[in-house]
C-alpha cells in the first residue's frame, strides 16, 4: 500500500493545476442545464444566506402585509364578479316582475269590469247535468290560471328582494376588503420606515423610491388559481431547477420558468437551506443582474437587464403572485409600488444592486 502522504501531495497538486487552468481559461466548468452558470473569476455561488435586506421581524411585517392585501384583494375581486351576476339577474327579474304584474292587474281588471259571480251562482246557473260539469271544469281552470299568477308574482318578487338584499351585503364585502387593503398597504409602509430609520408623516404615506424605469412588455402566463380565484395553498415540493438546488413551490417554478420565456437567462440561484427569507420556504429567486453572476454594483448594460427584469415582474404581478420585488435599493409591493428599501449590509448583495430578488405567494 503506498504512503498516504505522497497521495495527499499528488491531490493537491492536482487541485492546484485545475484552478490555474480554469483561471487562465484552459478549461471551462459544466454549464448547468437548468440555468447558465456564470463563468469562472466571479462570485458564481448564492449572494448569502440572509440577504434580503433588513431584518427578519421587517421581512415577516412585508410578508404578513403583502400576503393580506393580495388576499383581501382576491376577495374584491370575487364580491365585484357576484355583484355583477347579481345584477344582472336583477335586470331579469325586473322584467319578469313588470310582465307578472301586468298578468295579476288584468286579471283583476276583468273581475272587477264583470262582477266576477261566486263559484256556487256559476253551477246553479247550469241548466243541465252536462253544462254543469262544463262550468265546473272552467272555475277550475280560470282558478288555477289566477292562482299561479298570483304565485309567480309572489315568488319573483320574493327573489327581487334576496337579490337586493345580497347586492347590499356585496357592496358591504368590497367596503371590508378596501378598508383591509388601505390597512395592509400601512403596515407594510410603516414598517419600511421604521427600518429606514425615517419618521411617518401621515398615516400610511411610507417612503417613495424614485421607481425602477423598464422597458420590458412580456406577458406571463398566469400560475394556476382555485375556481374563486385564490391562491391554493404550496408547499416547497418541486425540484429546484438552479445550481441551488434543494426545493421550491410549484409557482415559484412558474414564475422562473416564465421569466426565462421572456429572455431573461442569466445566472439564477433560487433555494437556500439558512435564513430568515423567503428563500429557505422555496417562494423566492435571485436573479443575476450580470452575465457573470452575482458580482459587484451592475452598470450600463446589466443595470439595464436588472431594470427591464423587475420591469417583468411588476408588470406580471398579478398573474405570476408576486409579494415583492426588490433591485436597487427600492422594493416593489403589491399595495404600495416602489419605495425605498435600506437596512442592508451596504454591500451589493444585500442592497440588491447586483441582483433582483422575487418573493410569490
Amino acid at each position: 500500500m503506498p504512503p498516504v502522504a505522497p497521495v495527499r501531495r499528488t491531490a493537491a497538486r492536482m487541485a492546484a493545476l485545475l484552478v490555474a487552468m480554469l483561471t487562465l481559461g484552459l478549461v471551462t466548468a459544466p454549464v448547468s442545464p437548468a440555468s447558465a452558470t456564470p463563468p469562472t473569476g466571479r462570485l458564481a455561488a448564492a449572494p448569502g444566506d440572509d440577504d434580503e435586506g433588513g431584518t427578519p421581524a421587517l421581512r415577516a411585517k412585508l410578508d404578513a402585509a403583502s400576503k393580506g392585501w393580495l388576499e383581501a384583494k382576491a376577495a374584491l375581486n370575487r364580491s365585484v364578479t357576484r355583484q355583477k351576476q347579481l345584477n344582472e339577474r336583477l335586470v331579469t327579474i325586473d322584467a319578469e316582475l313588470t310582465e307578472r304584474n301586468a298578468k295579476v292587474g288584468e286579471i283583476a281588471e276583468v273581475a272587477y269590469r264583470t262582477g266576477r259571480m261566486g263559484t256556487a251562482a256559476a253551477l246553479l246557473g247550469s241548466t243541465s247535468p252536462e253544462g254543469f260539469m262544463d262550468r265546473a271544469a272552467a272555475l277550475e281552470t280560470v282558478a288555477a290560471h289566477e292562482d299561479r299568477t298570483l304565485r309567480e308574482l309572489i315568488t319573483t318578487r320574493d327573489e327581487a328582494i334576496r337579490t337586493r338584499t345580497a347586492l347590499d351585503g356585496e357592496v358591504r364585502e368590497q367596503r371590508k376588503q378596501v378598508t383591509v387593503m388601505a390597512k395592509r398597504k400601512e403596515q407594510a409602509e410603516q414598517a419600511l420606515e421604521e427600518a429606514n430609520n425615517r419618521p411617518s408623516a401621515s398615516s400610511g404615506s411610507g417612503s417613495s423610491g424614485s421607481g425602477i424605469r423598464g422597458t420590458s412588455t412580456a406577458n406571463a402566463k398566469p400560475a394556476k388559481r382555485n375556481s374563486d380565484g385564490s391562491w391554493p395553498a404550496e408547499s416547497c415540493s418541486v425540484n429546484d431547477p438552479t445550481p441551488a438546488s434543494g426545493c421550491i413551490t410549484p409557482r415559484t417554478l412558474h414564475a422562473l420558468q416564465q421569466a426565462k420565456a421572456a429572455g431573461f437567462t442569466r445566472y439564477v440561484s433560487c433555494h437556500r437551506p439558512s435564513g430568515s427569507g423567503e428563500h429557505p420556504k422555496g417562494r423566492a429567486c435571485d436573479f443575476a443582474a450580470q452575465k457573470s453572476g452575482f458580482g459587484g454594483v451592475a452598470s450600463g448594460g446589466d443595470r439595464t437587464y436588472g431594470n427591464n427584469l423587475a420591469a417583468y415582474f411588476v408588470r406580471n404581478a398579478d398573474p405570476l403572485a408576486v409579494l415583492y420585488v426588490i433591485w436597487f435599493k427600492q422594493i416593489w409591493l403589491p399595495s404600495s409600488g416602489w419605495k425605498s428599501y435600506s437596512g442592508g449590509n451596504g454591500d451589493p448583495s444585500s442592497d440588491h444592486t447586483n441582483h433582483v430578488h422575487l418573493s410569490v405567494y
